[in-house]
């Protein structure tokens, strides 16, 4: 999400400021959903239609992260400058103003002297969208050691190693499958609920180090970015609707589908329903970044948002400036974001309250995502006009 021109000395890539953009309001739109099945003490839906609603929403949002990595790897990978330089640029743009907003979340939500304490151990449990910025810094240590291959891969053995990757996004189903669809529970700091996985190719209780796991997760969309950087150039309109239409439709088909599943599996379709945080991850099983539903959507999307080269006056005068302090938007949206919740939440109602009937959780979930991403938007870009101060805060 972090910018730097000097990355493009030839001229900014203008679909990649599109793709952060749009990235961006996705990630509005999963939040925004996310009370409609998470509530009460761990899982909650209220109504059939709240359920469904939150399938469709988030079948169509959850390749934004997937898409903030490709952009990512799409402009730094592999590196265009030394690796000391490589790490300070990077420090600069992302560690500080994550830091910045992580000492804005500890105070903000919670208890301050305990979120302190955890943060020697992992992000503020309390802002959970920061654990993107962890696995960014993943990645970043990984492109110094994998730049000498990329600049030299051939196509052919790149495509390899994507369809390999692709591979492993169908593992967390064959989990699930192996499993029955009912993995032992295991908690983490803060009582997060983490499944305990079941065993693979070479995985047992004393080694999480299956033969895939180093190909695995979000390295694929690293890859995927130096892909599209290298081998491919624009489209037809036509050959990119024929290649798109089918990822899409399969990627929301396997997400959604299979989250509403799991809903009304662990419903009986009986509603309104209450139930642990555990049964809410386990919705989410067909929905996470490394599983194939999220990785064809991703492809699919890529390929549309490829075609995209309007640079004229909405793009120069609004979009550009919201690319540029996306890295600041997505650090601090929530703080926006639960305000416009809670109101919508208030005027609409829910489950056998919902005064627009079926139609209450679209309205609520759109209401909000609009509402917080224009406000959240315009307080980034201006922030990020306060001289020397601006860019440590929003990058």
């Amino acid at each position: 999400m972090e910018t730097d021109n000097a990355l493009n000395p030839a001229g900014r890539e203008v679909w990649i400021d599109w793709v952060r953009v749009i990235a961006c309001f996705m990630v509005l739109v999963v939040h925004s959903t996310e009370p409609f099945y998470l509530g009460g003490e761990g899982s909650q839906v209220l109504s059939r239609a709240e359920g469904i609603w939150a399938a469709v929403f988030l079948a169509l949002s959850r390749a934004c992260v997937p898409l903030f990595v490709v952009a990512s790897s799409y402009l730094q990978f592999p590196l265009h400058y030394p690796t000391g330089e490589f790490f300070r640029r990077r420090a600069v743009r992302v560690l500080i103003p994550f830091a910045v907003w992580t000492v804005v979340y500890a105070f903000y939500w919670g208890e301050p002297v305990r979120n302190f304490q955890d943060l020697l151990l992992n992000f503020n449990y309390t802002a959970g969208h920061l654990w993107f910025v962890y696995m960014l810094v993943g990645l970043y240590l990984l492109m110094p050691l994998l730049s000498p291959w990329a600049e030299k891969v051939g196509k052919k053995e790149l495509q390899g190693y994507l369809l390999l990757w692709l591979f492993t996004t169908l593992i967390p189903l064959i989990r699930d499958w192996a499993s029955g669809g009912s993995l032992a529970m295991t908690y983490g700091p803060g009582g997060i609920p983490r499944p305990a996985l079941y065993p693979l190719w070479g995985e047992a209780s004393w080694n999480a180090y299956g033969v895939f796991y180093y190909f695995s997760g979000f390295f694929g969309y690293l890859l995927l970015g130096l892909y599209f950087r290298k081998y491919v150039g624009q489209m037809s309109l036509r050959k990119a609707l024929w290649i798109a239409i089918p990822l899409l439709l399969a990627g929301v088909a396997i997400t959604g589908g299979g989250f509403l599943r799991r809903i009304l599996s662990t419903t009986g379709g009986t509603f309104p329903f209450g139930g642990t945080l555990a049964q809410g991850v386990w919705w989410e099983t067909t929905l996470c970044n490394d599983t194939l539903g999220t990785a064809l959507t991703t492809v699919g999307l890529l390929v549309l948002l490829r075609r995209i080269g309007s640079s004229g006056k909405f793009y120069r005068q609004i979009l550009l400036p919201v690319s540029k302090a996306s890295y600041g938007l997505y650090l601090g949206h929530m703080l926006i974001l639960s305000a416009f919740s809670g109101l919508f939440l208030g005027w609409f109602g829910r489950g056998a309250e919902a005064r627009l009937g079926i139609w209450t959780a679209p309205v609520e979930i759109l209401l909000t995502a609009v509402c917080s991403f224009v406000c959240a938007a315009l307080a980034a870009v201006l922030i990020r006009k306060i001289p020397k101060a601006g860019q440590w805060i929003m990058g």
